[in-house]
Parts: C-alpha cells; sequence; structure tokens
C-alpha cells in the first residue's frame, strides 16, 4: 500500500510516521511530477490552508491533485486538508480544491491557544481521543455527505464517496484507528 502525503507545508512529517507505523509506505507530493507515480490514497495534511492552497497553484499541483479527487482516489484531509476539500468556506474566502461538498468555517475555535482535545465517536472507527489546533469545524453539509464525527454540538467529521475530511489531527495522537479506517478504504479501492 503507498500513500501520497501532501507535503508542502505543515504536518506532513507525522502522517508519514504514522503511516509507517501501519506498514504502509508513503511518497511526498512537492511537485507537479510527483503527482505520476503511482498511489493508492493521498493525505492531505493540517498547516495553514491558505498557505498550501497558495502553494499547489504555484507548483502546479492543484488541477493533477484536484482531478484525481474528483476521479475517486481515497483522500483524507485534516484540519486544513479539510479546508483544501471543501466546496465553500464561510466567510466568503475563495474555496480551494472544492471537491466536498460542505461549508467550513476556519480558525472556528479560537487561535492556538483555543487547541484542545476531548474524545468521540466516529462511524466506523469507534471512540477515538480528538486533537483541535485552530480547527475547523463544518457548518453545512450538502446532500451525499455523511457525518461522521460531531464534538461538542458541531460537525468534525465527514464522508463522501472516497473522501474523508476531519477539523482535527489524528496524526498527532497514539491512536491509529482513523489511518487504519483510511487504508482500508484505499485497499477497498484498489
Amino acid at each position: 500500500m503507498k500513500i501520497a502525503v501532501l507535503a508542502v507545508q505543515g504536518a506532513f512529517a507525522e502522517h508519514e510516521k504514522m503511516l509507517s507505523d501501519l506498514g504502509a509506505e508513503s511518497i511526498e507530493i512537492r511537485k507537479k511530477s510527483d503527482l505520476e507515480h503511482d498511489f493508492d490514497g493521498i493525505i492531505l495534511p493540517g498547516g495553514e490552508s491558505t498557505v498550501m492552497g497558495k502553494l499547489i497553484r504555484e507548483l502546479g499541483i492543484y488541477e493533477g491533485l484536484r482531478k484525481r479527487i474528483e476521479s475517486g482516489l481515497p483522500t483524507l484531509g485534516t484540519c486544513a486538508g479539510l479546508i483544501l476539500m471543501a466546496k465553500n468556506i464561510a466567510g466568503g474566502e475563495s474555496p480551494h480544491l472544492a471537491t466536498l461538498p460542505v461549508t467550513v468555517k476556519r480558525n472556528a475555535y479560537g487561535r492556538q491557544l483555543g487547541s484542545f482535545t476531548a474524545k468521540a465517536y466516529v462511524s466506523d472507527v469507534g471512540e477515538i481521543p480528538l486533537t483541535f489546533i485552530r480547527a475547523p469545524y463544518v457548518e453545512r453539509v450538502d446532500e451525499g455527505v455523511d457525518i461522521i464525527a460531531t464534538a461538542g454540538g458541531k460537525i468534525v467529521g465527514v464522508k463522501y464517496g472516497n473522501q474523508l475530511g476531519v477539523s482535527f489531527h489524528p496524526e498527532v495522537t497514539k491512536s491509529t484507528a482513523l489511518h487504519e479506517y483510511f487504508l482500508g478504504i484505499c485497499t477497498n479501492c484498489k
């Protein structure tokens, strides 16, 4: 199993370590030609969504990445990765990849000092620890989007086809459950 990780900015190394711990190979997507490699899924990590959105365009990654996700490539977006995937961003900010039919609210829980942890049930995964760092949440889901996790009355996890979007950072906890679930989706798509 080979999983690509968008590695232009953000917490990509933590995802790579978790994938390695689970026996999966990872490759980094840093430039357009990296998209030519074969891989079974992709992770869009947390970081700064505005910077990441700008970089994927400047590096020529945007169009190829968007097409692959829209054609069914299993995709896990965490925190900023969720924002990259969202079709709408509250407040009128222009969307990035716009492959996931949801509306997200950026920095919904405040600044870095507003970061927190919780536990919540995630559909098909079970109860896992959630770490929120300058996290968004999903304000609205469109038809066909399944809500897979809520915390504090807010939507923090969604699934649409082969796309998973979560507000939290599963890669900074000891729980591998969400990554295992994502790898299962990737296996089923082979």
